[in-house]
């Protein structure tokens, strides 16, 4: 099954909390502290497996964590970092965050990888909390917490011919006679459900990839048909091969049909209609007046198309010139970086321990935020030494003097949490 977008559920590992221990040795009398950090917590990494050609995997395994740094020991000992969790996935694929749609990497190369979340630090162990004045903390900090994201993969394939055309053109017919893919071959509309990629290797000529992009109609911009879920594959794509039955067996005007597909690449994205497209007139088998060729040809060329070719995929005929036709031009025509605007990309958020102090209805300061999170969950509110890293932790991230600036006074009552105490300077 050929899935080409998927949501998922991603989570970076938190930090190990740092230790609380003392060093405890016979003949060894007030040995100090000797708690170690914990460990960092695994990112999430993203990188290309040139083998993948699908999504698939990520339909059914939706939700991806990585694992938790161990807590630190004594003797110094630090935690054990937690290893980052790898996330294969094939060439081409984007990664967007899902709530703002924006592109957070491109993973269009071989060897290219992404780092999407970082793990939370290690917490500090109470070796790192000793001072002249305190020379026995018993309090350690805890592991940082990780970063989490919902994001949406999209795949776009990377080939370097896309065979454009209505359905039921013999496009799928072409990709089975110029390569080894065997896509679904049958006379009506959307046989073709899903992109084909094939490897052309005639001899002569440089192998090169090429897919066939099914569903654009007139109106697939719009939702029509298959809608434009599969124009995004087109986007990498260095030449265009736009197929058209001139047989007239389907009751169209072929040169309409050539218009209205040009339509649909122009409205989806304006660089399309300048990438370098050769035209072929297919079906030659099935054509009763070859004379309609010539003026096939000279409504093309009007429209600014030179490079024209006739075929029967069906039985062979002019295919080999045209594949030898794909193969020069693929020489001039550099590889496709897509270009993005700056807007486009996704900006995290810098994690930064903040607070906000509001005064309640009954004049209590209360102060809150992710800094208020992190600095109960370090301390024990019950424990004399630990409140006094607590207080001292208050004034120098400024919490006092904001509360100052608000106009507290000795006997007022600050509230962190749950947890509730009276001011006195």
């Amino acid at each position: 099954m050929f899935i080409d977008i998927a949501d998922i559920f991603i989570k970076s590992g938190d930090g190990g909390d740092g230790a609380i221990s003392f060093r405890r040795e016979k003949y060894v009398s007030h040995g100090g502290p000797d708690g170690g950090d914990g460990g960092r917590g695994g990112d999430i990494i993203f990188v290309v497996d040139p083998s993948m050609t699908t999504l698939l995997n990520f339909k059914y395994k939706r939700k991806h964590e990585a694992g938790r740094g161990e807590n630190g020991g004594k003797n110094k000992c630090y935690g054990k970092d937690a290893e980052d969790l790898i996330i294969p996935v094939p060439l081409g694929t984007v990664i967007k965050d899902k709530e703002s749609g924006k592109i957070i990497s491109d993973l269009s190369s071989v060897d290219d990888k992404y780092i999407v979340l970082k793990g939370g630090k290690g917490g500090k162990g109470n070796t790192k909390f000793a001072t002249p004045t305190r020379q026995a903390p018993d309090f350690a900090e805890p592991g940082m917490p990780g970063e989490e994201r919902h994001v949406t993969l999209e795949l776009k394939l990377l080939a370097d011919v896309g065979l454009l055309g209505f359905p039921n053109v013999g496009k799928s017919t072409l990709l089975s006679k110029v390569s080894k893919a065997q896509p679904k071959i049958a006379n009506y509309h959307f046989t073709t459900l899903e992109p084909n990629l094939g490897v052309v290797a005639m001899p002569g000529i440089n192998p090169f990839v090429i897919a066939d992009i099914p569903g654009i109609i007139e109106g697939a911009s719009e939702g029509v048909g298959l809608g434009i879920q599969f124009l995004r594959h087109i986007e990498r794509t260095r030449l265009l091969l736009h197929i058209v039955d001139v047989s007239g067996i389907e009751g169209r005007n072929p040169v309409e049909d050539f218009i209205k597909i040009n339509e649909e690449l122009k409205k989806y994205k304006l660089d399309l209609t300048d990438r370098p497209q050769i035209v072929v007139m297919n079906k030659l088998d099935l054509l009763y007046d070859k004379s309609y060729l010539d003026e096939f040809r000279k409504e093309i060329e009007g429209l600014g198309y030179s490079e024209i070719y006739a075929i029967s995929a069906a039985t062979g005929e002019g295919v080999a010139e045209v594949m030898k036709a794909c193969a020069e031009k693929l020489q001039t025509i550099p590889v496709i970086e897509t270009i993005y605007d700056v807007e486009d990309f996704f900006i995290p958020e810098i994690k930064q321990f903040t607070y906000d102090v509001e005064i309640d209805e009954e004049g209590v300061f209360v102060v809150s935020g992710s800094f208020v999170d992190r600095l109960l969950n370090a301390v024990d509110i019950h424990n004399p030494s630990h409140l006094r890293y607590f207080h001292k932790v208050l004034g120098n991230k400024g919490v006092l003097d904001r509360l100052k600036e608000m106009g507290i006074e000795d006997g007022d009552f600050i509230r962190l949490n749950d947890f509730e105490f009276e001011y006195y300077a």
